[in-house]
């Protein structure tokens, strides 16, 4: 809730406070997110490899609280902001902020994003390890419903803090809204110490990043090598047997090498002696096939980057679009909507349509298709993907026609694009958590860190969000024009244009994750999987339901 409210309304405080330009302001706010969710990799490494869930989340909450407090402090003081002023009509005579004012204002703002960057993947790793899939099958239903549990979670903290929070910013200043994120930090952290007796807390295991750079490494040395044609000569596939297809072993000594990837088989070529060699000269079958495994969800993965890219625009430009309609209630002649605010319409639909899903949708798609979570994580992510696309259409077209009315539109004219990515945000972040959970990769249990991937999904969206509005600038700056996002006035920019080169990216974005999708699919991946986990995981049951099978 916290830093929902600080990333949500902060492009108004770092106008209007620090006076930066509307361009500039965009950026440093999707650089801001960008970093909180580049952050999360730093969080779910130290976990994974010395912390432990629990005591990353504790020693990074304090360090996003610490944060909180000094952009309080800031907001509060007068002398460590610029000059007040009016950036819509005086723009040119506002003194942007400079030296140590800059410099207090993006350590609060970065010390935030280090710790929330650390804390999100734990939270959500942590929630999910009291769940013992390995010992009771069941608890991979229950594991389901806890993801869409926590997505419920956070659509009623966004809510909350795009509306109260917002408000109070609003009306009691930014000083007031910096320090209440603060005090519900200090509470969530609270919270989460009362129940420290209580936590299933999974030790550190070895950092995932050395055997990929073994299996690298061992795989360039040995590069000019040929395979044996007898797998079971590779080091670690000591089997007699082949493995039967209705048969997977939980001993890891049956994996046998899958195709995909079979560059990387020379990294388990054994020297023809039988003295030990080096890790960094030989791995076992079981680890290139974890790498292989890691390598296959990347396209998966990238294919999610245009959607918070879009996500990015709602955050920036969206709330600045409603800066510039009427925000009056109807029938209302003193209260306004807080143009951020407008951001908790999908929340506030969500806080109603998760609760349904879980209990209503999925038992039904689960009857249909047998998969415990209804749909396969990655029909829900391609779902997410096609309806941001939708969403980019309707910006497109809300903003054309506010740019032609003779008249001021009210600001409900742009709830539709909003609810639209509320829904898309349900199937493709939910599903993307799910997907990456769920890898069986890793013998390591390094589940921080691969969830902390899905956040770097956020992070390179945002960024490129950033360099997007950049290159828009430049391409189509002339001597006789402005750029499509140049000038601070909306009705002087092509917003409409930029929202329809973001549908038109997304769409094709869409088409690209449909084959990639297809592709991680085939059998020739799954039975690989298979056979290297020691067990049929959830979304394997009925993998081939691809959601590019599906339409």
């Amino acid at each position: 809730m916290g830093i929902a409210a600080v990333g949500n309304n902060l492009i108004t405080y770092v106008i209007n406070e620090m006076h930066f330009s509307l361009s500039k302001s965009a950026n440093i706010v999707t650089n801001f997110i960008g970093t909180v969710f580049l952050l999360a990799l730093v969080g779910g490494y130290l976990s994974d490899s010395y912390l432990g869930c629990f005591w990353t989340v504790l020693i990074f909450g304090f360090v996003e609280l610490s944060g909180f407090i000094l952009l309080s402090v800031q907001a509060h003081v007068p002398q460590l902001k610029p000059p007040e002023c009016n950036m819509l009509s005086d723009s040119e005579q506002c003194v942007e902020a400079k030296g140590l004012k800059a410099l207090i204002f993006f350590t609060a703002l970065y010390l935030v994003a280090l710790g929330s960057g650390c804390v999100k993947p734990n939270m959500i790793a942590h929630g999910a390890d009291q769940f013992d899939q390995d010992h009771d099958p069941k608890q991979s239903n229950k594991l389901s419903s806890y993801f869409n549990a926590a997505y419920f979670a956070f659509s009623m903290g966004e809510l909350i803090a795009l509306t109260l929070l917002v408000y109070v910013q609003t009306h009691s200043g930014m000083d007031v809204g910096f320090a209440v994120s603060a005090a519900a930090m200090a509470l969530g952290l609270l919270c989460f110490i009362s129940g420290t007796f209580l936590y299933t807390n999974k030790r550190p295991q070895r950092s995932i990043l050395t055997p990929i750079a073994q299996v690298v490494v061992a795989a360039t040395l040995k590069r000019k090598q040929v395979c044996p044609s007898d797998p079971r000569m590779l080091h670690g596939s000591h089997s007699k047997e082949p493995i039967s297809d209705n048969h997977v072993s939980n001993n890891f000594s049956n994996i046998q090498p899958t195709q995909r990837f079979r560059l990387l088989n020379k990294a388990c070529i054994k020297d023809g002696n039988n003295k030990m060699e080096s890790p960094w000269r030989v791995c076992s079958v079981e680890q290139v096939e974890q790498v292989k495994t890691l390598i296959s969800v990347v396209p998966i993965f990238s294919c999610t980057i245009v959607f918070n890219t879009i996500l990015a625009q709602l955050q920036t430009f969206s709330v600045q679009q409603a800066a510039s309609m009427n925000t009056q209630i109807p029938h209302s002649t003193t209260f306004h909507i807080p143009p951020a605010s407008l951001q908790a319409i999908p929340y506030l639909m969500l806080i109603f349509l998760v609760p349904l899903y879980d209990t209503f949708i999925v038992p039904f798609a689960r009857r249909i298709t047998g998969h415990p979570s209804g749909i396969t994580p990655l029909q829900r992510i391609g779902t997410g993907l096609l309806l941001a696309t939708l969403s980019m259409i309707s910006a497109a077209a809300v903003e054309h026609k506010r740019r032609n009315s003779n008249i001021t539109l009210t600001v409900f004219w742009i709830a539709p694009q909003y609810l639209v990515f509320g829904v898309s945000e349900m199937f493709t972040a939910v599903g993307l958590l799910e997907f990456f959970y769920n890898r069986p990769s890793a013998g390591v249990q390094s589940r921080s860190f691969l969830t902390a991937i899905t956040y770097c999904s956020y992070s390179f969206g945002f960024y490129l969000s950033s360099l997007l509005v950049s290159l828009v600038n430049k391409v189509t700056t002339s001597p006789h024009s402005s750029g499509w996002l140049s000038d601070n006035d909306l009705n002087n920019d092509r917003l409409d244009l930029f929202y329809c080169l973001l549908a038109v990216i997304s769409f094709l974005n869409f088409l690209n994750y449909l084959f990639w999708s297809r592709w991680y699919s085939r059998p020739d991946h799954d039975s690989g999987t298979l056979k290297l986990a020691g067990r049929i995981p959830p979304d394997h049951h009925h993998n081939m339901y691809s959601f590019n099978h599906a339409v």
